[in-house]
């Protein structure tokens, strides 16, 4: 057997001369001949930790006992040994290697040592072990002549090919190795040398071993390659970019030493220590809390023992800053006047006389108690355009606070809200603290709008981090994640603003104080645009206040044609655009209308956008007209049912929400209990279908208050009794007849007032909102409550 080796061996270095002396011993060992069955037996030694493959040489580590034995017994006899290794499940695996031992050498501790060289593959037939001893009776693997075929070819070309990079890689395996596989042409031999020179583990090794075909083990191997030259790179990567790293760090600590001794070189002194001692000098002047001032003075030690241009001092002045910047300590005095007030919310608002009585109360509280009292967390809950953010700047105003203001629409991280933590980078505060600071104050009236927009995912949920803001037993603490030092938050008047409570929170929603904007009727809307809008648009597009007039009527036809809203936005856009038309005119030096007449505003506006109900006039069969509410206010809305041959089904159509249609279900089953009463043959359910529609089908309706007008339409259709088209209702209609409440009564009451009715029918149980409802319109209108359908079907039906 010839050394591999041998070639690269240098016989001039003492150390590589005895190597090369030890490995010629080996080459004198013959391989052990077989008997007539083809069978060896030789002594064995058990390979746990050091498992040679074929053709190569590598150290082996003896400890005195039985392995010794067998080497000593081996080498007397100058015959191989076979090595046999161990596995988990089996005892020994079922291949093993025949082996020559070299020379033994004897350690400082007692152990040995000795150069082994592999020799074939054989397959075990028997173990037997003594005492002092193992031997083996093993069969030798004939070795089959494999066609070197393009596959095997290909797969040796591979296997050089990664071997080649993984030695360009692996500083540990010397560049000769890969220039010696290149001289094997044996696929067997080169598969067991590779494996070899890249030091795989003992189960891969046990693996190549246990591969007796040869295309499968160069399989295997290019596998263990691959894997290899994989760990190889990301190693060198991570190598480069910590160097990188190094390197980078390394010239900013020279940069900043070369640009302190410019800085000292021309006379400027050290910066660094002149904004420490800034720092210092606000500190002793500040009013702020024991626990802020010892976080800032520590933070400031930490400051002056940095490096001027570290990151590190970059995130710490950030922090110091905020701290500094914060008002603490600084309040303002709030006004207690109540006729200030009153006069404030009075010039900036029209209407909304509950949000303005509700402040009134919170001023003529606080200017009884002297003591600190808990601060209201109110909440305008009404339509977009209805006055709510701009209602709150007035309270401010009113009240001689600053006005701080964030929208919470689309937000879906806590860390809006909380902050971020400090080992974040760019980390800032929540944007709580961040208004705070823009206000100047610690008592600000503080306004949350779009409440109910607010999202969440996987960054957490904002709604959650506002508990703590608006709770009162925990907000005097409030912990920001950037800051970590309590903020209180107690003296803050927090306002917030929703367009519907269905999307807050239920636990959030405990701790607001709710205050309805139903949306503005018709007569608020003129006197708004009087009074306010006009007078705003004629401002910001250069008119002078005493210029162009709007009858009132032309406003009416805005708000009828124009616009379809509760609140007034796109009212006063709609002024707006006709203030522009007149600033274009004057600019061009044209006449200029001096009265806005109703005729006018096609030439302005262009054709009407809306139209709107009126009543009808012509008393019909199977009509009757319902007062409805909306989130743009309220309207009328005809019901039309029809009566044709069928099989007794019930077609609602008209873009009918579930409500509604539940409402339809219960009116016909209400009718067929009734049948008898209303004189109508119970046969005929099963012969005729019943068509239900509601005009404006492209408008979603729901809700169940047109309960009422659906039965009393049905039954008129099914009786052929006329409907008396003068009267408009509202009312939820029970299995029995009852009528229960609903909701946006003084809406629905000018929305029939508008429409022209004479009557309306609501719930008995609405009779206390009548209150609401000026006398001049209850006047005007003659309202019935009803409590049972019977009392309905009196008055709309004639007999």
């Amino acid at each position: 057997m010839v050394n591999p080796y041998k070639e690269y061996l240098n016989q001039d270095d003492d150390f590589s001369a005895s190597l090369y002396q030890r490995t010629e011993e080996l080459n004198q060992i013959d391989n052990a001949k077989p008997d007539a069955e083809g069978k060896i037996q030789l002594s064995a030694i058990v390979l746990d930790h050091a498992i040679t493959l074929p053709h190569m040489v590598s150290p082996l580590f003896i400890n005195p006992g039985r392995d010794l034995f067998a080497i000593q017994q081996a080498q007397e006899n100058s015959e191989t040994i076979i090595g046999i290794i161990p596995e988990e499940k089996a005892g020994f695996m079922e291949i093993c290697l025949e082996l020559a031992v070299g020379r033994l050498l004897e350690l400082p501790d007692g152990n040995y040592s000795a150069l082994v060289q592999g020799r074939r593959r054989l397959k075990v037939e028997r173990i037997i072990e003594t005492a002092n001893s193992i031997s083996v009776q093993a069969y030798i693997l004939e070795k089959k002549e494999i066609p070197l075929d393009n596959h095997l070819r290909a797969l040796m070309k591979t296997a050089r090919l990664l071997f080649e990079q993984v030695v360009q890689l692996d500083s540990a395996i010397p560049e000769e190795a890969h220039l010696f596989s290149m001289n094997i042409d044996d696929p067997g031999w080169l598969a067991d040398m590779i494996a070899t020179a890249i030091s795989p583990s003992n189960e891969q090794r046990m693996e190549i071993i246990a591969t007796i075909d040869e295309k499968e083990r160069l399989a295997y191997l290019n596998q263990l390659l691959a894997e290899e030259l994989d760990v190889l790179e990301l190693e060198e990567e991570i190598q480069s970019r910590v160097q990188n790293e190094v390197d980078r760090g390394q010239r900013e600590v020279y940069l900043r030493e070369q640009i302190k001794a410019i800085q000292l070189e021309l006379g400027e002194g050290d910066l660094w220590e002149q904004e420490i001692r800034e720092y210092q000098d606000r500190l002793e002047k500040s009013g702020f809390p024991e626990n802020v001032k010892s976080t800032i003075q520590a933070e400031i030690k930490k400051m002056s023992l940095n490096p001027v241009l570290s990151p590190e001092s970059g995130i710490i002045r950030n922090y110091i800053d905020w701290l500094v910047s914060l008002p603490w300590g600084k309040k303002s005095e709030d006004n207690l006047s109540i006729r200030h007030a009153e006069k404030v919310l009075k010039k900036n608002h029209y209407g909304l006389n509950k949000a303005k009585e509700r402040i009134l109360e919170y001023l003529a509280v606080r200017s009884l108690q002297t003591n600190h009292i808990r601060q209201p967390v109110l909440c305008f809950i009404g339509p977009p355009g209805t006055g709510k953010s701009s209602l709150g700047r007035s309270i401010a105003e009113s009240l001689g606070r600053k006005f701080a203001r964030i929208s919470l629409g689309g937000i879906r991280d806590e860390a809006e809200i909380r902050g971020h933590r400090r080992t974040y980078i760019s980390a800032l505060p929540g944007r709580i603290i961040q208004t705070i600071k823009t206000a100047g104050t610690r008592n600000p009236l503080f306004m949350l709008d779009e409440i109910d927009k607010m999202g969440f995912d996987f960054r957490g949920d904002p709604s959650s981090a506002l508990l703590e803001v608006l709770d009162q037993e925990q907000n005097s603490e409030f912990s920001d994640h950037y800051l970590e030092i309590p903020f209180d938050l107690s003296d803050v008047l927090f306002i917030t603003t929703a367009n519907s409570t269905e999307n807050i929170p239920p636990a959030l929603l405990d701790r607001l104080e709710m205050i309805e904007f139903p949306g503005y009727i018709e007569e608020e809307k003129i006197e708004i645009a009087k009074q306010f809008l006009i007078l705003k648009q004629k401002h910001e597009n250069g008119l002078i206040t005493d210029e162009t007039h709007f009858k009132i009527e032309a406003i009416t036809r805005i708000i009828h044609e124009y616009t379809y809203e509760a609140g007034v936005r796109n009212l006063e856009r709609e002024i707006g655009r006709i203030c522009r038309k007149i600033a274009k005119l004057k600019s061009l030096q044209k006449p200029v209308p001096e009265v806005i007449e109703p005729d006018m505003l096609e030439k302005y506006l262009g054709p009407p956008q809306f139209f709107s109900f009126n009543a009808e006039t012509d008393d019909g069969v199977g009509v009757s007209t319902a007062i409805a509410w909306t989130e743009n206010g309220g309207e009328i809305m005809p019901v039309e049912v029809l009566i044709m041959e069928g099989k007794g089904n019930l077609q609602i159509t008209g873009k009918i929400g579930d409500m509604m249609q539940e409402s339809a279900q219960a009116a016909l089953s209400y009718i067929k209990s009734r049948s008898e009463e209303f004189d109508i043959d119970m046969d005929i359910y099963e012969k005729i279908d019943i068509h239900l529609h509601i005009p404006e089908g492209a408008i979603e309706k729901d809700g169940p208050s047109a309960g009422i007008t659906i039965c009393t339409a049905m039954i008129s259709a099914l009786t052929k009794r006329k409907v008396r088209m003068n009267i408009g209702m509202t009312g939820e209609l029970t299995l029995r007849g009852r009528i229960l409440q609903v909701g946006g009564l003084k809406e629905k009451i000018y929305a029939a007032r508008r429409a022209g009715l004479k009557k309306i029918i609501i719930p008995k149980k609405n009779e206390k909102d009548l209150a609401e409802i000026p006398s001049k319109v209850k006047k005007e209108l003659k309202i019935v409550c009803a409590e049972h359908i019977d009392q309905v079907i009196k008055l709309a039906l004639y007999p």
